[in-house]
């Protein structure tokens, strides 16, 4: 009421007068203000048209913007380019979705167009001087912020394509698209290193997983913690009366409340409870705080334990939770996951944990309306609303049920990590994002065993290349599996194999190292063989050259070319082909010598197997 009467002084009029407009103008003028939780009221009331948004912050959005909009917020100065880059966009919005497309116009018109009009103001045509292409690629590779762009497969990519596209459709409507053909500036040479730059993203993110993974465990200590902790200090709450103290945990609480209860003592039980910490004085608004630990809690573990994407998180709704009787009358509980990136509807078996997550967030919401509310939901994405439906994730905004939004997801995900921070820095240097856990879901169930083709069914993915993408392979594993690899290969073979060697046996073994040192180097024919070559080293690739001996093998070469020309002289065609042979090999045995005289000699140490339990 106090935000209200002040918005109507500022317009001077009376709440008849009221107008949507008038109270956007006004929130928006004064951020912060309370004007948002009058909006429902108003609306109830009969003030403001039944059709208007329920909420203001319904009321803010903007939804879907045309091709045009999405264009002139660059403010382009070449009108003629403007329209062929609307003309090409709105062809290409057929066949797209709306995220894709707000991509695509971010590519197109902010990552190349106007970077090249910033470079050369008066460019008048897509044919782009060697200067010019240059420029923007340097440009491109940074950001506005002074940092290096990671991903510039993106306007690469659509650069390309725009060029391309345009020579393609001039041939079936040159009067339209001709003019416009020129050559395009993303060469072959830049697409060839998307391969190395992919495997540079992969190692950053795996390098990202194996950070996060320590830490997994903490953050799911912690969220659950503080909700039993919260959930148990509301339940003594609720018992004390209003000024009781109580003591919970070692620590002495009061049940307080707001000046308007204490004025009007029967509002006391519609009232959020609230309770002061007698030791240090805070006050604390206890059925808030056990609210938001709660969903936290929620959130956190939901996408820990079933590694979905954040959209897909938000799209749970009380219809997904089914269940399955197998032929041996064992129940499955199952979770419905709606299609989202790939299109495609799945279905995953819920653990006892994921279970035990689901069932908490259905009983809180039937404790609270009796039932799970139907609520709508903004779709951040599509920048569309979408059905009404009992969704799992929601929360009260304006007095208003409305489903939890992806930007939301990832606020609680980073509020829980930065609750850490004082009693774990290392939280400070790492930021948990809600595809974290996915990636972190998805190293889990493969380095434990689990068919990657398994995982990438669960997961969603349908190429099974872009589950190894998400598995981090940690040096513990790899070296765990080799030495049981190892092991196994060792049961197998014969127990003889492995006893202790004779001194007979043992001084024929080195004997064979003696005997593998010629002239040039030494041999590496393996132990117990014979010379294969009759000792024709210089054309056996078992032969290792010794760096020392380069200048014998300079007198072996001249030595060669002479016998080679008397063998011309005298007509002796099977002995030049021989010597010409002989030759091709000396050559790259010096090849070979040389780069083993500039390879610096690097000391590998020697191998040990890891103790128990390392």
């Amino acid at each position: 009421m106090r935000h209200l009467c002040r918005a109507l002084t500022v317009y001077g009029i009376a709440v008849a007068d009221l107008t949507p407009g008038a109270l956007v103008h006004y929130a928006n003028a004064h951020p912060g203000c309370g004007i948002a939780g009058a909006w429902p009221l108003l609306r109830d009331m009969g003030v403001l048209p039944a059709w208007v948004p329920q909420t203001l912050q319904d009321a803010r959005v903007r939804g879907r913007q045309s091709v045009d909009d999405l264009v002139d917020r660059h403010q382009l100065r070449n009108r003629k380019v403007r329209d062929l880059l609307v003309d090409y966009i709105r062809r290409r919005a057929v066949e797209v979705d709306y995220g894709t497309l707000d991509n695509l116009v971010r590519n197109l018109v902010r990552y190349f167009w106007k970077i090249v009009e910033e470079i050369n103001p008066d460019q008048a045509d897509l044919r782009l001087s060697e200067e010019i292409v240059q420029a923007w690629k340097e440009r491109l590779l940074v950001r506005q912020d002074g940092k290096p762009r990671q991903h510039i497969d993106g306007p690469f990519l659509a650069v390309r394509a725009f060029y391309l596209d345009l020579q393609t459709w001039s041939a079936a409507e040159p009067e339209r698209w001709g003019r416009w053909v020129a050559p395009c500036p993303i060469r072959d040479a830049d697409l060839r290193w998307f391969h190395i730059r992919r495997r540079r993203l992969q190692e950053r993110m795996a390098n990202r997983t194996r950070e996060r993974q320590p830490l997994l465990a903490i953050l799911s200590e912690h969220v659950t913690t503080e909700w039993h902790r919260l959930r148990t200090l509301l339940d003594a709450a609720k018992q004390a009366r209003l000024g009781e103290q109580f003591v919970v945990d070692g620590v002495t609480w009061q049940r307080a409340a707001s000046k308007a209860t204490a004025r009007q003592p029967e509002l006391l039980g519609s009232e959020p409870i609230r309770v002061i910490n007698r030791d240090t004085g805070e006050p604390v608004r206890l059925a808030y705080e056990e609210n938001s630990a709660f969903w936290q809690w929620a959130v956190v573990e939901t996408l820990r334990l079933a590694g979905l994407r954040r959209e897909e998180l938000v799209e749970l709704t009380h219809l997904s939770v089914r269940q399955y009787q197998r032929p041996n009358g064992e129940v499955v509980a199952l979770l419905v996951i709606s299609p989202s990136k790939s299109d495609r509807e799945r279905v995953i078996p819920m653990s006892a944990e994921l279970f035990h997550v689901t069932a908490q967030v259905i009983r809180r919401h039937r404790e609270e309306h009796g039932t799970v509310p139907v609520c709508p939901r903004y779709d951040q994405s599509e920048r569309t609303w979408c059905e009404p439906l009992p969704y799992l994730f929601q929360r009260v905004q304006s007095g208003t049920q409305r489903a939890l939004s992806t930007s939301g997801v990832r606020q609680i995900v980073l509020n829980a990590a930065k609750a850490l921070i004082p009693t774990h820095p290392e939280f400070a240097e790492i930021r948990f994002a809600p595809h974290d856990f996915r990636r972190l879901f998805a190293t889990d169930l493969v380095n434990n065993g689990l068919p990657i083709h398994i995982g990438a069914a669960l997961l969603g993915h349908l190429d099974i290349q872009t589950t190894r993408g998400y598995v981090a392979v940690f040096d513990e594993d790899v070296i765990a599996h080799y030495t049981e690899f190892l092991d196994r290969r060792r049961d197998k073979r014969p127990p003889t194999e492995y006893r202790r060697p004779t001194d007979e046996e043992w001084s024929d073994f080195q004997e064979h190292f003696d005997k593998r040192k010629v002239e040039l180097g030494s041999c590496g024919r393996p132990y117990g063989t014979p010379c294969a070559h009759e000792h024709a080293c210089i054309r056996c690739p078992m032969l290792s050259i010794n760096p020392k001996m380069l200048p014998r093998l300079n007198e072996l070469e001249a030595d060669l070319l002479a016998r080679r020309q008397r063998a011309i002289d005298e007509g002796w065609r099977g002995e030049v082909e021989g010597l010409d042979l002989t030759l091709r090999f000396l050559v790259s045995k010096r090849a070979q010598a040389h780069r083993a005289a500039a390879t610096a000699s690097v000391d590998l140490g020697m191998p040990a197997r890891p103790r128990p339990g390392r």
